[in-house]
């Protein structure tokens, strides 16, 4: 008698939650961010002359929630141990760190060099 006749389940039990209705309240959460930041560039910017350095970090706000949903419900991250998704966060933070330290200084010195 073999315990397990559920020959579809390969191991994925802690990936059930992923339903279709949950699949596509995520894809429905993205569009509407999306749509969000096409509002921002479209009208809100045009019309009502929102700043660049304003409007860029909405987007940059608005692009790391998008993210977060494609990482933790596409990419399955969610449903992974605690300190796996800790050792991502931390590199992910050290990168982002990295690309803002060199932009900075790139910004510098194209600024103060002499020409």
């Amino acid at each position: 008698m073999a315990e397990h006749t559920h020959s579809h389940d390969n191991g994925h039990d802690e990936h059930a939650s992923m339903s279709k209705k949950k699949i596509w309240q995520v894809f429905f959460y993205l569009l509407g961010i999306t749509a969000l930041e096409f509002f921002i560039a479209l009208v809100v910017i045009p019309k009502f002359g929102m700043s660049q350095g304003v409007a860029n970090f909405i987007y940059i706000v608005l692009t790391l929630w998008k993210a977060f949903y494609i990482v933790a419900y596409f990419m399955h991250l969610k449903f992974e141990k605690y300190a796996f998704i800790s050792s991502i966060v931390v590199s992910l933070v050290f990168i982002v760190y990295f690309i803002v330290l060199m932009l900075t200084e790139g910004a510098y010195l194209h600024t103060h060099m002499p020409r």
